[in-house]
Order: structure tokens, then C-alpha cells, then sequence
């Protein structure tokens, strides 16, 4: 099959997976629903691109990651958001707007959005797989750099978790294991994979997919991670003015003062 046929397959599949969880988020009325289907989805892209391959061996390299990865994100943000209701993001967009009008717009503009990102996101993976072979140090790097980040992301999680279910820690600005020395280390944990799948990428020669690595990290940063949950920071923490102040943004580093 060639190269474009089988993408599209990928977002095909992308695609009718995020259908799928747009009509679950209307019968429920919660579109962070889409947040659950994140991970899942890059699993499915794979899968289905492993598959057309004829399942070579060679793909386990990228597979094995991308599996243990986005099922351990979308199973802690099933865990985390169980019985807590639509995202206040998905809230705000949804004001003004009667059911059907967002329904509609959520189908295009978050789910059908998101599917599309799978898709373009993921074609590391599709690099991966189609490889005639792999440049060994380049892909034990990557391999290496995407453990260090799901390390750092998976531990970061569960420290915050286990803030978060202490009522006496509501309201105040987590700043303890890894949070200490830095202000978002899921986040740095999230890019660092992406690092590594990119490494990956190159080790494959498909120089080509590593802009899709460079674009997750770039929403990441820019767009729905880093900058969007700062600004949230400062305006819901009283002490996050002086937590900014001694903790680096994202690298971990030694606290200042």
C-alpha cells in the first residue's frame, strides 16, 4: 500500500475513534471527555500502521513505547477526571451555545481537531514502521530519552495526584518531589518522550516525521499545555507568584532562595 494510502488509514481510524467519543460527550455533556482518547489514539494510529505493514518486527521499537505511554496517560486522565465533570476549558466554550450548536462545533473544532493532530502528530511512528532498518545508536537514544520522560511524567503525575486527594493541600501550590525543582515536570516528562520519539524517527531516516515531534512540542508549550495552565496558575494560587519566583519553568533545576 502506498505511503499516502496508508497514513490516511491511520487518520481514518483516528478519526472514527474521536466520533466515537463526540457522541459519548453528548449524550453525557462533557467534551473533556476528548481528553481520555489522547493517548488511546495514538495507540490506534499505530496499530492499524503496524498492521498494513504486515506487523514487522522492527515496529515493536516504536509500538512497545507508544503503547505503554498512551495507555498510561489515557488511563490517569480516566482516573483523574472519574465523577468530576466537563473541564472548565470545554465549560467556557460551551457558554452561550445552546446543546446543538455546540455539539456540532465540538465535533469539528476539539474532536475532529484532536484526531487530525494524531494523526500528523504521530508520523514518527509511521517512520518507524515503514523502516528498511534502524541506526542503532540514534534509536537506543530515543529509546532511552523516552524512558527518562515517561519516568519523569508518570512520577510527576502521581505526586500531584497524591497532593490533590489531601483537602488541606486545596488551594495551595504544589511544591514538593518533583515539583520542587520544577514548575510543570509532566510536562518536561511529555516533551522529553517526544524527544525520544523523534530520535527514534531519525534513527529510522524519516528526517520527515521529526517535524511532528517538533509540533507536539510546540503545543505543548505554546498552546494547550505550559503557557494556558500558568495563566491559570496565577489567577486560582495565591503563592504562585512566589513559587514562579525560586522554581524553574520546566527544566528541572535546584530551587532559588
Amino acid at each position: 500500500m502506498a505511503g499516502w494510502a496508508v497514513f490516511l488509514a491511520g487518520l481514518g481510524a483516528a478519526l472514527a475513534l474521536m466520533t466515537g467519543a463526540w457522541a459519548a460527550s453528548v449524550v453525557r455533556r462533557d467534551a473533556s471527555l476528548v481528553d481520555r482518547y489522547w493517548g488511546l489514539g495514538f495507540v490506534l494510529v499505530t496499530l492499524v500502521w503496524w498492521g498494513l505493514a504486515g506487523w514487522p518486527l522492527q515496529g515493536l521499537w516504536i509500538v512497545v513505547p507508544v503503547f505503554l505511554w498512551g495507555l498510561r496517560l489515557s488511563a490517569f486522565i480516566v482516573w483523574r477526571n472519574w465523577g468530576h465533570g466537563e473541564d472548565g476549558r470545554y465549560t467556557d466554550m460551551r457558554a452561550g451555545r445552546s446543546d446543538t450548536a455546540f455539539a456540532a462545533r465540538s465535533l469539528v473544532t476539539i474532536f475532529w481537531l484532536q484526531g487530525a493532530l494524531v494523526a500528523v502528530i504521530g508520523l514518527p511512528m509511521l517512520a518507524v514502521i515503514q523502516a528498511d532498518g534502524l541506526r542503532w545508536p540514534l534509536a537506543v537514544a530515543g529509546l532511552l530519552a523516552w524512558g527518562v520522560g515517561l519516568w519523569f511524567e508518570a512520577v510527576a503525575d502521581a505526586q500531584m495526584a497524591r497532593f490533590r486527594r489531601d483537602p488541606g493541600n486545596r488551594g495551595q501550590v504544589m511544591d514538593r518531589g518533583l515539583w520542587r525543582y520544577s514548575r510543570h515536570p509532566n510536562y518536561f516528562g511529555e516533551i522529553v518522550v517526544w524527544v525520544g520519539f523523534g530520535l527514534l524517527a531519525l534513527a529510522a531516516g524519516g528526517w520527515w516525521a521529526v517535524p511532528s515531534a517538533v509540533l507536539m512540542i510546540l503545543l505543548i508549550l505554546r498552546v494547550s499545555g505550559v503557557t494556558l495552565l500558568e495563566r491559570r496558575l496565577h489567577e486560582s494560587r495565591p503563592g504562585y507568584a512566589d513559587y514562579v519566583r525560586r522554581t524553574n519553568t520546566l527544566i528541572p533545576g535546584p530551587p532559588r532562595g
